[in-house]
């Protein structure tokens, strides 16, 4: 049979021409572009290693900035406490001076006005009795006509007053 016989020289020469092109195919893909494509993956490799290692290291900057940060925020904080409480005492102490320099005027105040009472009580005491003691004379000379001095008058007043 003759179709049997172009069989092998046929599929002989496909054979050949299909190792041939799966070949060149290994030489040019396997050669050419593997490495190349090998080369990127690891450059990209490479560069995204860079990269974590970069925002690594900027992350622990970002840290130690913050902390460095926090210390300062406490510290200022810490500072303004402290001149919150020194201004409240300052002015506690203040206040503490003025309502003691009040107290000292309104004490000498009262001090002057219950002097210059005790003087007006005293000069109105002493007008009383003088009052007194000239009624006391007119009323026993009216009633009884005796004229007394006003030495007896006075005394008679004074132990009525006191009495």
């Amino acid at each position: 049979m003759p179709q049997i016989e172009q069989i092998a020289a046929t599929y002989a020469s496909q054979i050949f021409w299909l190792l041939l092109t799966f070949g060149l195919t290994f030489v040019i893909v396997g050669l050419g572009i593997v490495p190349k494509v090998s080369s990127t993956m690891d450059a990209r490799d490479a560069s995204v290693a860079e990269n974590l290692a970069a925002a690594e290291a900027a992350r622990l900057a970002a840290d130690q900035a913050e902390e460095a940060w926090r210390a300062q925020e406490n510290a200022a904080r810490e500072a303004a406490r402290k001149r919150l409480t020194q201004a409240r005492a300052e002015g506690q102490a203040q206040t503490d001076a003025a309502l003691a320099s009040a107290k000292a005027e309104i004490e000498d105040r009262v001090a002057a006005a219950e002097a210059r009472i005790a003087e007006a009580s005293a000069a109105a005491a002493g007008e009383i009795e003088t009052v007194a003691t000239d009624a006391a004379r007119d009323i026993v000379a009216r009633l009884s006509g005796v004229s007394v001095t006003a030495a007896e008058a006075g005394k008679a007043v004074k132990a009525a007053l006191n009495g």
